[in-house]
């Protein structure tokens, strides 16, 4: 079965500290918890294996004027000028970044599959299942898993590779709603069955 690799958000606004969100503290948790280094060993895995590492990041145009959601997390960011496509906020740490043949979707919702390309080229490129790591757990990685499992794909969650800023919240989800989507394991043991 061919799996891809989706890495959710894991983008510079969110998870370095010069990141307008992850100043705040969520950067600090994501070093704490290794979560670039454990995520760039298992993208570096799928690329031995000539398994496709996909990039998924959230970014707007100037101005906003792409943006769609009417919610206060949108008018937050707005309010910080953050995750303006082109910007450093937009891109990847370094110990994280695409390489040459990965495949980067930038998308203006929380679910990367609304209005992007992403299932096109999933099914495209035969892919069966799809594994997730990313931030935050609660929001991209359940909206991922659910729309993946709406859409016939297997999915796998890398919890070890995977957070949210508050911890119970990604604890919930891995332990009692993503179970019901995908099956929930950690990365050192996915890469052994992979």
């Amino acid at each position: 079965m061919k799996s891809a690799l989706l890495i959710l958000d894991m983008q510079n606004e969110l998870i370095d500290p010069n990141g307008k969100v992850g100043k705040n503290g969520f950067a600090k948790m994501v070093a704490d918890l290794k979560l670039v280094q454990k995520t760039a060993a298992v993208a570096d895995a799928f690329r031995a294996r000539n398994l496709p590492v996909v990039f998924v990041n959230v970014g707007f145009e100037k101005g906003y004027l792409d943006a769609i959601s009417k919610q206060s997390r949108l008018a937050h960011l707005k309010d910080m000028g953050a995750m303006i496509i082109g910007e450093f906020g937009t891109g990847f740490p370094d110990a994280l970044a695409p390489n040459e043949g990965d495949l980067v979707v930038t998308k203006r919702a929380v679910n990367p599959f609304h209005n992007t390309n992403l299932l096109n080229w999933l099914q495209a490129n035969k892919v069966e299942r799809i594994v997730l790591a990313g931030v935050y757990t609660h929001m991209v990685v359940d909206s991922t898993a659910r729309h993946g499992d709406d859409s016939g794909l297997f999915v796998t969650v890398l919890e070890d590779c995977c957070a949210s800023p508050d911890m119970d919240l990604h604890r919930i989800e891995c332990e009692k709603i993503l179970p019901l989507f995908s099956t929930v394991s950690r990365s050192e043991e996915f890469l052994k069955l992979l």
